[in-house]
């Protein structure tokens, strides 16, 4: 099957035999930049952690909030998922194909507890919930590392 050509003078999109078009270039640009984001969203997770096991009284106490734990234990649930968050980011930088679905499972971990965590912060609590959804959307369309067998 001919690939299209674009009509001299001009540039047509680029287009792969399986029509998936500027799609997967996004995907797979996507890929790399969701181990970022996993790996800075692992730090910040961990420095959340360490905050809320250290002193008590930096996020402010929330009242009867059905997902309520203290905040040493929301900080002991930060730092073990933002650590996890950091091995899983490095993982997919390095191109490691275990990386991608563990990716996809933390990607939705760290989703869940933020939406837990959002009386306490709830701006940076979006934006991460915001990042890990991008970060499920970007290991799951990308098809070019991995093709169909």
């Amino acid at each position: 099957m001919a690939q299209p050509t674009a009509p001299s003078g001009g540039s047509a999109p680029h287009h792969t035999q399986s029509g998936r078009g500027s799609d997967t270039a996004w995907a797979s640009g996507g890929t790399l930049f969701a181990g970022v984001l996993l790996f800075v969203d692992g730090v910040l997770a961990v420095l959340n952690g360490v905050v809320g096991i250290a002193k008590d009284n930096v996020y402010t106490h929330v009242g009867n909030y059905t997902y309520q734990f203290s905040l040493t234990s929301w900080g002991w649930i930060h730092l073990a998922i933002g650590v996890l968050l950091i091995l899983t980011g490095l993982g997919i930088l390095r191109g490691a194909p275990w990386a991608r679905a563990l990716g996809v499972g933390m990607a939705a971990i760290s989703v869940v507890a933020n939406f837990m965590w959002l009386p306490y912060q709830p701006i940076w609590a979006f934006i991460a919930i915001a990042i890990g959804v991008f970060v499920i959307w970007s290991l799951l369309t990308d098809h070019a590392r991995h093709p169909a067998r």
